[in-house]
């Protein structure tokens, strides 16, 4: 594996618990995991450019990402659209998808897992995305710090 140069992650099942809490009113709730969110502002500062790409489209996440200060948001970004939207970042940036980390979920993140240089996954998710070849296991749960388990294994290894 060689050293990563930008480390992308998908929101819901990732950096949430997967749950959708509606009120009565139709306001949206999510749980982020702020051991999450320190470990995302440990990468900026050694330089790692961030960035979140999911299939939803949210004020709760445009605020979380305004708040952690990502590098990129892609929203609304489905199955397919998730690696063309990170080599869109890779482009930007002068990096190869093979300098990436990505952790995903769902069957809408396989597409770019399969193609990143380090491929991670929470505890909780699916079959499918833990049947990748490569693709590293965290032992927590989306929500429950798998992000920050995943860059804390990023800095254990020297891989940024």
């Amino acid at each position: 594996m060689q050293k990563i140069k930008l480390f992308l992650t998908d929101v819901d099942g990732v950096l949430t618990d997967a749950g959708m809490y509606y009120t009565e009113s139709g306001d949206e709730f999510k749980k982020f995991n702020t051991h999450d969110g320190m470990g995302l502002m440990l990468l900026k500062e050694h330089g790692i450019k961030r960035g979140i790409i999911t299939t939803e489209n949210t004020k709760i996440v445009e605020r979380r990402a305004a708040k952690l200060k990502m590098d990129y948001l892609y929203q609304g970004k489905g199955f397919g659209n998730k690696l063309e939207a990170a080599l869109e970042i890779c482009a930007k940036e002068n990096i190869s998808i093979k300098e990436t980390a990505y952790i995903g979920d769902d069957v809408n993140c396989i597409e770019l897992l399969r193609n990143v240089g380090i491929a991670a996954c929470p505890a909780n998710a699916l079959p499918k995305i833990k049947a990748i070849e490569g693709i590293l296991h965290m032992e927590k749960k989306g929500g429950e710090g798998a992000v920050r388990e995943f860059i804390d294994y990023l800095f254990d290894k020297n891989l940024v």
